[in-house]
């Protein structure tokens, strides 16, 4: 590994990092209200089945690509004597610049709203529609976000992403465990936890299950190579198994309690479980205000600060990984990369800032808007896409044995294991079926109107 490049410094530093990575707005965003439309605890049973069925095995060979080559995405698949598969790292490094683009407008928002929380301004949740199509103020927002994580990327993997790490998520856990042990003091809380608890199988359908695998897929941050590039900066001496347990079980932990935070909130104030995206940003302001005065701005605030550390986590990642391409493909020095690189994505960002309300042709783009638009793209079609041909690519073309002599490293008794078996038989069948079936559905209904499940 070239020392240019940097390493994680520990096991701590690297399983935080790369939990950050999957933290983010998919968790405390996104994983609430998927729960409240599939029908509360069966989905919650679906979506941890998934995660260790599907998304570890996925996790454990990114991981293990990375750290064998010590190159990015597109590199990585050179490296291991593939040329013609660097596409899939291309893919990726596409995939994860879209989703920056518009993921960084949404995390604007999240930090505009912990600013106005602070204020006392619970009337934003009302004013939502105005504060979205206000480009100039979200624009400044972005750019703050944006910034941010700029800094963080350009001081390298030990001075920058794991120190930042090391800080942002303990403060993300503190918070959230804050907020979860408050909202059980809530009246008719016990409600909204047996609702997320309880599981009614009858609520399961083809689409609640669908639903479950792409949110599974969604949170972990796979198929766009994010986590090659974080095991590109792994040492030999590091478990694989291990560590992707970890980051695996801090991610869906941090989801659960999302939930778990979430849920006692909704049922205590009356609010409809299945509120959809604007249950975070119209609702809870409302809700919060409800609490009081003081109350409300501390609760208000300490959620929106969640919110807004846990998409910096994710941010980073996503600028780590074509900024890793840039300095081992073109040798750009790390600084340049990062601040050219960020203001290109900020700027290809723009049509995605307007599409809320700013403009009418991005608002109204290809039948919905621009933003979601992008985000039929990337996240629901090039992100299982990309985990469909990553497995099948280690499994079928670099073989499944040399993935196992890389895992081994670091990890002796992996041979002949039962993990082993299951990784195997995950990469080579289970795996690449999934998230094949993933992408068709997803192809057939986001961009021809048809609904199969």
């Amino acid at each position: 590994m070239g020392a240019n490049r940097g390493e994680f410094q520990s096991r701590l530093g690297f399983v935080l990092a790369a939990a950050g990575s999957a933290v983010g707005l998919g968790n405390i965003w996104r994983f609430p209200f998927e729960v409240g439309n599939g029908g509360g605890a069966a989905f919650v049973v679906l979506y941890l089945f998934f995660c260790f069925l599907l998304c570890f095995p996925v996790m454990v060979t990114e991981i293990a690509i990375g750290r064998k080559t010590s190159k990015n995405p597109v590199g990585a698949f050179i490296g291991l004597g593939f040329k013609n598969w660097s596409i899939v790292g291309k893919m990726g490094l596409f995939c994860g610049v879209l989703i920056l683009s518009y993921y960084n407008v949404v995390a604007g928002w999240a930090f505009g709203y912990f600013l106005e929380m602070v204020t006392g301004n619970f009337d934003i949740g009302k004013n939502f529609g105005a504060f979205v199509s206000d480009w100039q103020r979200v624009a400044l927002y972005g750019v703050c976000f944006m910034a941010a994580t700029a800094v963080i990327v350009s001081g390298g993997i030990k001075g920058g992403i794991e120190r930042a790490a090391r800080i942002l998520m303990p403060t993300l856990i503190t918070i959230i465990a804050f907020l979860v042990i408050y909202a059980m003091t809530l009246p008719n809380a016990m409600a909204g936890v047996e609702f997320y608890l309880v599981p009614d199988f009858s609520e399961i359908t083809g689409s609640v299950i669908y639903a479950a695998l792409g949110q599974a897929f969604f949170s972990l941050s796979l198929g766009m190579g994010a986590l090659i590039t974080y095991g590109s900066y792994v040492s030999k001496k590091e478990n694989i198994i291990s560590s992707a347990a970890l980051i695996t079980l801090t991610d869906v932990g941090i989801a659960f309690f999302a939930g778990l935070m979430m849920f006692p909130f909704v049922f205590s104030l009356g609010l409809e479980p299945s509120g959809g995206p604007g249950l975070i940003f119209v609702t809870l302001p409302q809700a919060f205000q409800t609490l009081g005065p003081t109350l409300g701005i501390i609760i208000g605030s300490l959620f929106f600060m969640l919110l807004s550390f846990a998409a910096l986590t994710s941010t980073v990642s996503l600028l780590e990984v074509p900024v890793s391409y840039m300095v081992d493909e073109h040798n750009w020095p790390r600084r340049k990369a990062v601040w050219a690189i960020a203001g290109f994505i900020f700027v290809i960002g723009i049509p995605s800032l307007l599409a809320n309300g700013a403009s009418t042709f991005f608002s109204t783009f290809a039948g919905s808007d621009f933003m979601t638009f992008i985000g039929y793209i990337a996240n629901d079609t090039l992100l299982p896409l990309g985990g469909c041909l990553i497995t099948f690519f280690a499994a079928y073309v670099w073989k499944k044995h040399n993935l196992s002599e890389e895992i081994a490293e670091g990890n002796p008794n992996y041979k002949g294991s039962a993990v082993e078996t299951f990784i195997n038989i995950a990469i080579s069948y289970i795996c690449p079926a999934l998230l094949a079936i993933i992408t068709f559905f997803t192809i057939l209904s986001r961009f021809f109107g048809i609904n199969v499940l």
